[in-house]
């Protein structure tokens, strides 16, 4: 793995606000992240890697999978991401997760994994092939490789009918990709699991839709993060109309229609590497 494996610049920062951003999120993804695992195989006595950690939801998941017999291992780059991390696994009373802080380039491989994970991290990344072929050298042959990524093309259908919900998610998609991204690499998977020499892997899209109140509080906090970078590629934030008054318009506009709302829905994909 290269140094052109890195995150380039990501979007969504390291605030505080961001930090708890990422777990009401992961709340709310937790379940279908605890699937794909559950169906890869992931469970107890098991080491996992995952890979970009952020404040540690995933590997706190894997980490009640694997149980006390087990072991994960988070990988992340920003140190204030790693010290909350680190907090919310002493609070959880876990003593089977650690957190190494480095580049995507310098992963320890002294001891192999019979796993490797991810969730919305190889969308941020220039070259996931590359990375998906460096990290399964860390895993053993017929170990599991897991990985969750966003597909943004069925969210921005769904919402076409509801124009409020429609320009908050266009407006979303578009700074993600101008910030480098790839907000729909979740169907990629396949062809990216097979370049990267790996087995073509079963695939699952999960897509949470609804009208409850949480749908229009996550675009609502997703474009408080963003705004420096909306503000930065010039877009058009001012459509949306005042931010403070965003989710009650949101709401209203989705309560008097017939259509129902989501959260990007993440494509699922694994595949267990070809023993030697």
């Amino acid at each position: 793995m290269t140094t052109s494996d890195s995150i380039p610049q990501y979007a969504l920062g390291s605030t505080d606000a961001e930090h708890e951003r990422l777990i009401w999120q992961a709340e709310r993804f937790a379940p279908l992240t605890e699937r794909l695992f559950r169906e890869a195989g992931i469970g107890p006595g098991q080491r996992v890697l995952d890979i970009g950690s952020g404040v540690g939801d995933v590997a706190l998941l894997a980490a009640r999978l694997v149980g006390s017999s087990g072991e994960v291992v988070g990988i992340e780059r920003d140190a204030r991401s790693i010290a909350r991390a680190q907090a919310r696994v002493t609070d959880a009373g876990l003593h089977n997760v650690s957190f190494v802080q480095c580049d995507l380039s310098q992963i320890p491989d002294s001891k192999s994994f019979d796993a490797a994970v991810g969730r919305f991290i190889l969308m941020w990344l220039p070259d996931p092939v590359s990375v998906l072929r460096s990290v399964s050298r860390l895993v053993r042959p017929g170990g599991v490789l897991a990985f969750q990524e966003p597909y943004w093309a069925p969210l921005l259908s769904l919402l076409a009918p509801l124009p409020l919900w429609s320009a908050a998610a266009s407006l979303i998609y578009k700074t993600f990709q101008l910030s480098g991204a790839d907000p729909d690499l979740g169907p990629a998977l396949y062809q990216a699991f097979q370049e990267a020499g790996l087995p073509g892997p079963a695939m699952r899209l999960e897509m949470p839709m609804g009208k409850g109140p949480g749908f229009a509080q996550w675009f609502y906090d997703i474009l408080c993060t963003l705004r420096p970078q909306i503000l930065k590629f010039n877009l058009p934030i001012g459509p949306l109309g005042d931010l403070d008054t965003l989710v009650e318009r949101l709401q209203v506009e989705g309560r008097f229609s017939d259509s129902v709302v989501c959260f990007p829905p993440p494509v699922g994909a694994w595949a267990r590497k070809h023993a030697d």
